[in-house]
C-alpha cells in the first residue's frame, strides 16, 4: 500500500521517520521467556487497585487496553499472563535501541521510552529514505530481538500516525503527494492531541473522521477547543511543522545552593535538599519529563567538590528521586567537614508521563501528585509544599 500526502507546500521537503517498539514490555517479557510467545499477557499492578500498564495484542482481541483497571482485565481476560513489570529491564533495553539510533541517525528525538523520531531530511540524496529506514529497522530487530515498526513520512504527526497503522511489526511510507487520502479516512481517535474529553467533543459536534475535521471552518474549531483547535484542525489537514529536537543524555535540569556561612546542620542540609528535589522535580513533571540519573553534588570549605550518581528507572515522582538522593548524599558527606554548596542534577531526560510506574500498585498516587501540581500551576510553585521546605518564623 503506497500512500502520498498534499499540502507539501506547508511542509517543506522534510522527511521524518517515527519508529516504536510494539508492545514494549511485552516485547522485553517474551524476549526473557519465550513460552510467552503467543499468549495472552497483561503487565501492571498486581492488586485489584492496580492498573494495566502494557498487554499483548493477544489481550487486547478480549478487550483489554493500557490504563484500564486490573480488576477489570482479569474479568475480561483471566486465562492472561499477569506480570507485574521491570521498569528497570525496560529501560536498559530501550537505552539499547536509543544506541543502535544514535550509531547512523544524523537527529535524533527520544520521545518516549518506546518511541523515537529521526530527521533524515536530504538522506534522498545519498541512499533511499525508505531503504535507509528499513535497514535500520532490521538493526535493531537482529541486535536486540524487539519486534519494531516505523512510518516514513512529512512529518512527526503523520509518521506516528502511520506507525500505528502499520503495527505490529511492520512499515509505512506516506509519500508527500498522499497524505490527504491516508490520513481522512481514519478516526479522529489516530490524531495525537485527541484524548478522551476532545474525542467526546467533536463526536457530540458530529465529527468521527479526520476529513470531517478538516473541513470544519478553523474559526470555529477555535471556539470550541480554544488554541489547541487549530493545531488539532492543522494535523487534521497534514500540517505540523514541529522540528525533531535532538536527544542528548546531556540533557538535564539542576539547582544548586551556596551557603552565606559554611555549615555542618545535617539536619539542615538533608531538608535543604529534600526541598531542592522537591523543586526541579515539579519543573520536570510540567516539562512532561522522566529522569534516569540522579546526581549530589557537595563542595566542602576547602573548595573540595564530590558527586555521587545513580541511574534509576525513568520516573518523575518526589518520593522516589527524594530518597534517591538522600541515599546519595550519606554516601557523599563521610569527611565530617563544613559545606559551603549543596547541588541536583536529574539527567538522561526521556519525554513521558508517570504512567510508566504504573506498576507501582498505587494509581492513587498519580492523582495525588497531578492534584498538588496542577495547585501550584494555578498559585505558583510555593504554594504547597513539604513542610521541611518551610521556613520557620523567628519566635
Amino acid at each position: 500500500m503506497n500512500y502520498s500526502i498534499i499540502n507539501s507546500s506547508y511542509q517543506g521537503n522534510r522527511t521524518i521517520v517515527h519508529m516504536d517498539l510494539d508492545t514494549f514490555f511485552v516485547s522485553v517479557e517474551r524476549m526473557i521467556n519465550s513460552t510467552l510467545v503467543g499468549k495472552p499477557v497483561i503487565i501492571g499492578g498486581m492488586s485489584d487497585r492496580g492498573v494495566v500498564s502494557s498487554c499483548s495484542y493477544e489481550a487486547r482481541q478480549f478487550g483489554v487496553h493500557s490504563a484500564m483497571p486490573m480488576r477489570m482485565a482479569k474479568q475480561l481476560c483471566d486465562d492472561a499472563v499477569f506480570i507485574r513489570g521491570d521498569m528497570e529491564e525496560y529501560s536498559k533495553q530501550s537505552k539499547l535501541v536509543t544506541d543502535i539510533i544514535s550509531e547512523s541517525a544524523p537527529v535524533y528525538e527520544k520521545a518516549s521510552i518506546d518511541e523515537h523520531y529521526i530527521d533524515i531530511t536530504g538522506m534522498d540524496r545519498f541512499f533511499g529514505s525508505l531503504k535507509w529506514s528499513h535497514e535500520l529497522r532490521e538493526r535493531i530487530i537482529k541486535n536486540t530481538g524487539l519486534p519494531i515498526s516505523f512510518g516514513l513520512s512529512t512529518n512527526k504527526t503523520v509518521s506516528k500516525i502511520a506507525t500505528g497503522e502499520a503495527k505490529p511489526n511492520g512499515e509505512l511510507h506516506i509519500t508527500s503527494d498522499n497524505v490527504k487520502p491516508f490520513l481522512f479516512p481514519l478516526s479522529i481517535r489516530k490524531i495525537p492531541m485527541i484524548g478522551k474529553k476532545s474525542y467526546q467533543l467533536l463526536r457530540s459536534m458530529g465529527v468521527s473522521t479526520i476529513r470531517t475535521l478538516s473541513m470544519i471552518p478553523p474559526e470555529m474549531i477555535m471556539q470550541v477547543m480554544g488554541k489547541n483547535g487549530i493545531v488539532v484542525w492543522k494535523r487534521a489537514n497534514g500540517i505540523d511543522n514541529t522540528p525533531v529536537v535532538q536527544y542528548s543524555e546531556r540533557k538535564s535540569i539542576s539547582t544548586e545552593r551556596t551557603f552565606d556561612k559554611d555549615t555542618i546542620d545535617i539536619i539542615k542540609l538533608k531538608n535543604l535538599l529534600i526541598s531542592m528535589v522537591e523543586k526541579i522535580t515539579f519543573e520536570l513533571r510540567k516539562k512532561q519529563k522522566l529522569t534516569g540519573c540522579v546526581t549530589v553534588k557537595i563542595r566542602y570549605s576547602n573548595f573540595d567538590t564530590h558527586t555521587q550518581q545513580k541511574h534509576l528507572t525513568y520516573t518523575s515522582f518526589d518520593h522516589v528521586l527524594i530518597a534517591t538522593a538522600l541515599e546519595l548524599f550519606e554516601k557523599l558527606y563521610t569527611r565530617r567537614m563544613l559545606i559551603r554548596l549543596i547541588g541536583v542534577r536529574f539527567s538522561h531526560l526521556v519525554g513521558g508521563s508517570q504512567q510508566l510506574d504504573l506498576f507501582d500498585d498505587k494509581p492513587e498516587m498519580v492523582d495525588l501528585y497531578q492534584a498538588m501540581d496542577n495547585i501550584r500551576l494555578r498559585y505558583g510553585k510555593k504554594a504547597i509544599v513539604r513542610a521541611v521546605g518551610v521556613k520557620k518564623k523567628p519566635q
